[in-house]
């Protein structure tokens, strides 16, 4: 009789304990989706290469891809710590994505920053620009073969430019391509500028010898006439505007130097809010509307989801601190 009661008493937990579980149970198997404003950070002004991706993704994510809004939040300074900084202190909150590029990478390898990719949740690498390289239109380099000539005879007689700090996929691009055809890339000479446009107008100015920067950078200035872009580091011909030019593997320099663009979360984002951005980039990576915006801007699309994208991370990361030594950049 005493254990019946006993068992009375306790069968109101037990009830209230199972159905707690079953709630819990419950809520992990609804998918998850946006409650709120979700917030793309830029690490870069508004107009940059970085804000103009963010608008056109803003713009396809509020045609239907996203239940609610979205905003653009730009977070200018530090080499991009700014940004990541801010992005750091939402754990676990799937509103906040943040842009990244190779950079993120770069920065913790040089000891600019203490984060790593390690420290969010990869998204998505969504697209990629291959590193062009541009000489004056009426200077002494016609082919990327003459500058090659001209670094095997006298490294230091060639300035390289480009934006934005050292280190950097522009800087690893002109490392690996002079690496490649066996010049000692610790004594190249480079010239940094804070936006690789700027780096572009010292070239047509006749200030440098040659630039080192994603394609798109070209485009405003392409039909001046005063510039002339001699290689692409590509796999093939980019087409488009730059169907003319040949790759550096046509010119005898097996090298291959995307720089790509993703999107990035705070740490802690569970498997359903994963799920839900890997199906909105899919979606967006197939739009037709993004598929424009790549043509016009000659972007290489290689969407990957946030598992490959931390997979494409971790080998970037190792090629990066490999070639950033050899500058002499990194210990």
């Amino acid at each position: 009789m005493h254990q019946l009661v006993r068992i009375g008493r306790l069968l109101p937990a037990i009830v209230a304990s199972c159905a707690g579980a079953v709630w819990a149970v419950s809520a992990a198997a609804q998918p998850w989706r946006p409650e709120k404003n979700v917030e793309l950070i830029i690490p870069g002004g508004a107009g940059g290469g970085q804000d103009r991706t963010a608008r056109i993704i803003q713009k396809i994510m509020q045609e239907g891809l996203v239940p609610t809004t979205v905003t653009v939040n730009n977070r200018t300074g530090g080499g991009s710590n700014i940004a990541y900084i801010y992005l750091n202190q939402f754990t676990g909150d799937g509103h906040y994505l943040a842009s990244a590029t190779a950079t993120l990478l770069t920065n913790h390898i040089l000891g600019v920053s203490p984060l790593n990719y390690s420290h969010f949740t990869p998204v998505s690498v969504l697209y990629g620009e291959f590193i062009g390289f541009a000489v004056k239109a009426d200077g002494p380099f016609r082919t990327g073969k003459d500058i090659i000539e001209r670094m095997k005879a006298a490294p230091e007689s060639v300035a390289f430019a480009f934006g934005t700090s050292p280190g950097n996929a522009n800087h690893i691009g002109i490392a690996r391509v002079m690496k490649a055809a066996g010049v000692d890339i610790a004594r190249m000479k480079v010239v940094i500028f804070k936006a690789s446009i700027e780096a572009t107008n010292a070239l047509m100015g006749g200030h440098v010898d040659a630039v080192a920067t994603p394609v798109s950078t070209y485009l405003p200035v392409l039909e001046t006439g005063r510039l002339r872009i001699v290689a692409i580091a590509a796999p093939q011909r980019v087409g488009g505007k730059f169907a003319d030019v040949p790759t550096w593997k046509e010119q005898g320099i097996d090298v291959v130097m995307p720089s790509f663009r993703m999107f990035i979360a705070a740490k802690g984002l569970d498997a359903r809010q994963l799920r839900y951005w890997d199906g909105v980039f899919a979606k967006l990576a197939g739009s037709e509307e993004w598929k424009k915006e790549l043509a016009a801007n000659e972007w290489q699309g290689s969407y990957l989801s946030s598992a490959e994208s931390s997979r494409y991370l971790d080998a970037r990361y190792g090629e990066y601190r490999k070639i950033l030594t050899e500058l002499r950049l990194a210990k």
